[in-house]
């Protein structure tokens, strides 16, 4: 997910000092993203915390690197006691020692059994599931025109000709190295760890007919909206948004990259209480399907299900049967650093930028 940073830039993580005056004690700073999911985070939890326990709450709505997290925690400077952070800065965090653990003494037994496993994790709990899908232009693949279905078939130009767009590898941590194992026969359940030779054996055979490498959420959405490519990945909840529009788009989630964002507490928040309150009241089945029927998401909660319409339940990445299909992304695959110090996702980060000036 991505969203700018200037509203914490400018402020909430401004220069030490400005804390005392800015924020009681008994406040809560909490950061929900901008745009419609940050619009989305405050309907469905922040207001409704604030209605049940009388807390004040402040919503931050913007997103936050991790250097700026180690400096407010390194300074003693935390001016946000509740996060919402990407997976892979949620791990170096947490390695680093920069969150508080997440405490799940407090969580109901039924709703803390309703979340998925690799959702419940020691210092952040997913607020959201989130996927990378296969995509086409209805108009160039009506009904009953054969689609490709499987990330070998994508492959596949000659049977399924079209302009292609796909997601970069310039960050690394994020880019077409599962769909190209999986294109070239590897299991889904043998991705990891990933023999970097063969993903990109594999991207050399689909890099002829790739006209758009897309590096950010809001490109792609605007090659879909334009109708610059046939066929192509993306985010789930950018092609949601157009096919709501009326987009002559429809989404394949057979073997989607499904991953989670995380609510966590950086270490020294003085409100630390009362942000595993909010945490907690967050991850309930009934607050995620409030939020699921507000954007696109899946809930991390599988019992949020239980009350979210059927219709509206399978456009979401969790529903179980889209879990069944996909593959899960490991993160710590790619902050994992060899003998020489690189990590995973910088030795893919160098071998992209080699590889696609050739």
């Amino acid at each position: 997910m991505q969203t700018t940073s200037s509203a914490i830039a400018g402020g909430a993580l401004s220069s030490v000092g400005g804390r005392a005056s800015a924020q009681s004690p008994g406040e809560l700073r909490v950061l929900v993203y901008g745009g419609d999911t940050g619009r989305a985070n405050i309907e469905a939890y922040v207001k409704p915390f604030q209605a049940e326990t009388g807390i004040r709450v402040t919503p931050i709505t913007d997103d936050i690197r991790l250097a700026q997290l180690e400096l407010m925690v390194t300074s003693n400077n935390v001016t946000i006691d509740v996060i919402a952070t990407n997976p892979n800065t949620h791990l170096i965090a947490a390695a680093r020692g920069h969150l508080e653990q997440i405490d799940y003494s407090i969580y109901r037994r039924d709703e803390l059994g309703g979340l998925l496993d690799f959702t419940k994790q020691p210092f952040g709990v997913s607020g959201l599931i989130y996927s990378w899908v296969m995509f086409y232009n209805t108009e160039k693949f009506p009904t009953p025109k054969p689609r490709p279905s499987s990330w070998a078939e994508f492959w596949d130009d000659r049977r399924f000709s079209g302009v292609r767009a796909f997601q970069s590898g310039q960050s690394g941590t994020e880019g077409p190295w599962e769909e190209a194992l999986l294109a070239d026969g590897v299991a889904p359940d043998a991705i990891y760890p990933m023999d970097i030779d063969r993903v990109f054996a594999s991207l050399d055979r689909i890099k002829p007919h790739i006209r758009r490498w897309w590096g950010s959420g809001s490109e792609i959405q605007q090659i879909m909206r334009d109708k610059a490519a046939d066929i192509g990945n993306c985010y789930d909840g950018r092609a949601g948004v157009l096919i709501d529009q009326r987009a002559p788009l429809e989404i394949n989630r057979n073997q989607a990259k499904l991953t989670c964002d995380y609510w966590a507490i950086p270490r020294g928040s003085a409100n630390a209480r009362n942000a595993q309150r909010f945490i907690e009241f967050a991850t309930r089945a009934e607050r995620q399907a409030a939020f699921a029927q507000l954007i696109a998401f899946g809930p991390s909660n599988i019992n949020a299900y239980r009350t979210i319409p059927e219709d509206r339940a399978r456009r979401l990445p969790s529903h179980p049967d889209h879990l069944a299909s996909g593959v899960l992304m490991n993160t710590r695959w790619y902050i994992e650093a060899g003998s020489d110090g690189r990590t995973n996702a910088e030795r893919l980060r160098d071998r992209w930028n080699d590889w696609i000036l050739r």
